[in-house]
Formats: structure tokens, sequence, C-alpha cells
């Protein structure tokens, strides 16, 4: 059901976009990078976090890790992760496959500025055999989503 939400959000909001799909798992980011011949960064890894009371989603760069003290900084709160039966839930998505579309439950989208060194990511989606690639102000834009700075990069 969640690639087929995924699908169902892409034609209504970027019908040019192809969903790519891939015989092997790609849920890590090194397995989707190998799969796809991309850098890790490139892979927009997709988090699933609370936010005081409710579910948030922040993409970043899959190379990238999220930085507690710039996400404290910025939402004045503490992350936490949700748990696997809750991204489900949430997103309608299992873990591996979260992406920021065709979302079961509407839910506040960030993207980190860690997604712009590149021209093209590619996010999850909705299955962990599924991703698409996309420009990082595009995925902005179609997913509503705002731009934050809560990663750190490694060195």
């Amino acid at each position: 059901m969640s690639l087929q939400s995924v699908r169902e959000f892409l034609g209504l909001h970027a019908p040019d976009i192809e969903v790519l799909e891939s015989a092997e798992p790609t849920a890590t980011v090194a397995a989707a990078a190998a799969a796809h011949g991309v850098l890790p960064g490139q892979i927009a890894k997709t988090l699933s976090l609370w936010l005081r009371d409710h579910a948030v989603l922040v993409v970043l760069g899959g190379d990238a890790r999220l930085d507690n003290r710039k996400f404290k900084e910025h939402f004045g709160a503490k992350a936490k992760m949700l748990d696997a039966q809750e991204v489900v839930h949430w997103t309608g998505h299992p873990v591996g496959g979260v992406c920021p579309f065709g979302l079961a439950h509407p839910l506040p989208v960030f993207a980190d500025v860690s997604l712009r060194r590149f021209d093209l990511v590619l996010p999850a989606a909705g299955s962990i055999h599924s991703a698409l690639r996309i420009e990082p102000e595009r995925l902005a834009r179609i997913t509503e989503a705002r731009w934050v700075d809560v990663a750190q990069l490694p060195a």
C-alpha cells in the first residue's frame, strides 16, 4: 500500500518522476547508494521523530547524522525516534522505506540543508525496494518542507 500511496502522491505533484524499483533491498544508506550508483550523501534518509507530542519527518543526507544540539536549539526540544510501529502508523511506510511522500497522516516535513550539496538526491519511495531521483529544492517544494540545519556532516 505505501508504494502505491507514493505513486498516487507523485501522480498529483510530480507525474514526471519515476519510481525506481530494485530487486535487492535498499533499506540502508549503503545498500541504496550501491544499488543506485550514487554517493551515500545523495541518499535522502527520512527520520521519523517525536517533537514534543507530535510526529515530524526530517529528511537529511545519507552520510549526515542528526545533531541533537542543533535540533534542540532549532526546535526547543529533544528529538526522540518513533518506534517501528509508530513509524508505520504515522507514515504508512515501513522502516527502511520511509519517505515524505504519500503519508498516512499529514506530518510536518523538514529538509536539512545537507541535501543541498547535491543536484539530485534519492529518497525511498514507500518500500525497502524503491526510491526516486529528485532535486532537493523540488523535494522540499512538493512536500511543503521547511529548510533546517540540524545535521552533522562527516569530518
